[in-house]
């Protein structure tokens, strides 16, 4: 068979890149006569900047800045002189796997560290930025970007909200003088949840970074305010579009305050590279993550890949660390296989290459047995 390997990340244990290696040498030790071709993925999360740049040539620049708890830190981003193209990944500033376990709360964490990116791609005059935005610690809304690039939060009495939790006390946002020369600013979105309410960033994706039950009424207030400030600026919502409640509701912020294109980064990650063309011959495509569960199918690279491959009526399988499955997960009819059928946790994330590898030989003997 013709195979091609596209995985996301494993988060926390292995890039797209490493999970696309264990799973090609453990496919082959069951089908040695395999064609196969790797094509490691990123939706816009951990690990964009990586997959990304791999597609232009685009080369490392770093910058001094601070992660989501204002702690200094020396941040990646690259950039393709030949097409002036900047990439940013939003993980590699304020990623929560930057931070210590249960160390900080998300009240005290913010997207400010990301102007500094922006401002020193912005010196170089580019004519597309793409900036990856999922894998944050932070639930702002981008504020705390915005602060850092100018703009005023102003309470009635005109007083500076300096914290994004009070922005509920907020009557008036100031823009600043300008903003960083982007070019077309493209944001690449993990997910589709709007910016507030039921499936919005605070009572879906919140629990994951810390926030908890206590919080979410006064998390909400603060995103709700901001949003009907921002509204009335622009007189348009950006809260009920799509993908406005990504990492935290930066969506929201870049559209906001920067006019950024929403785009979902599975998209951007099939356009740049050439997905249909590298898959249109496959006989199977193979794809994976750490969990596979109902966060998948929200417009994550995993679940986007599935029905990719539906449409071509391309057999898809994947392999996961573990998985919860749903009604939905199992409408998609696709072969799923689980490091945790094989070992324990705890032995899957120590040696995780390894246990991944054990996967795909399993589902190549399923295979050769067909």
């Amino acid at each position: 068979m013709h195979v091609v390997i596209v995985p996301d990340k494993f988060k926390g244990t292995l890039t797209a890149k490493q999970a696309a290696q264990a799973i090609w040498r453990g496919w082959k030790r069951a089908r040695p006569d395999d064609t196969v071709d790797m094509l490691p993925m990123s939706d816009g999360g951990d690990g964009f900047g990586n997959v990304m740049s791999s597609f232009l040539g685009a080369k490392v620049r770093r910058v001094k800045t601070v992660d989501a708890a204002h702690r200094p830190c020396h941040a990646r981003w690259w950039w393709d002189a030949h097409t002036s193209t900047a990439i940013i990944e939003s993980a590699q500033v304020i990623g929560l796997a930057m931070l210590p376990a249960g160390r900080f709360h998300p009240f005290e964490l913010d997207t400010m560290g990301l102007a500094r990116v922006l401002a020193a791609a912005g010196q170089l005059g580019p004519s597309r930025c793409l900036i990856g935005i999922g894998g944050s610690a932070t639930n702002d809304g981008g504020f705390g970007l915005a602060r850092a690039l100018g703009w005023r939060f102003l309470t009635q009495r005109g007083d500076e909200v300096h914290v994004w939790p009070n922005l509920a006390s907020c009557c008036e946002i100031i823009p600043p003088s300008h903003n960083p020369k982007l070019g077309r600013l493209v944001a690449a979105l993990d997910v589709q949840n709007p910016l507030l309410g039921p499936e919005g960033c605070t009572r879906i994706y919140g629990p994951q970074k810390g926030v908890q039950p206590r919080d979410l009424a006064r998390a909400e207030a603060s995103l709700s305010k901001l949003s009907q400030l921002m509204n009335r600026q622009h007189c348009k919502s950006f809260a009920t579009v799509a993908g406005s409640g990504a990492a935290g509701g930066l969506g929201f912020g870049l559209m906001a305050f920067l006019d950024a294109e929403p785009v979902m980064g599975f998209s951007l990650f099939a356009q740049e590279a050439e997905l249909r063309r590298r898959v249109r011959d496959a006989e199977l495509v193979i794809t994976g993550e750490g969990c596979l569960n109902q966060q998948s199918l929200m417009g994550k690279g995993v679940g986007e890949l599935v029905a990719f491959c539906a449409g071509l009526r391309i057999p898809c399988i994947a392999m996961c660390g573990k998985v919860e499955l749903s009604p939905t997960i199992r409408d998609c009819h696709i072969g799923v296989y689980s490091m945790s059928t094989l070992t324990e946790p705890l032995q899957a994330l120590n040696r995780p290459a390894h246990w991944l590898a054990k996967v795909a030989t399993k589902a190549a003997s399923d295979f050769s047995v067909r």
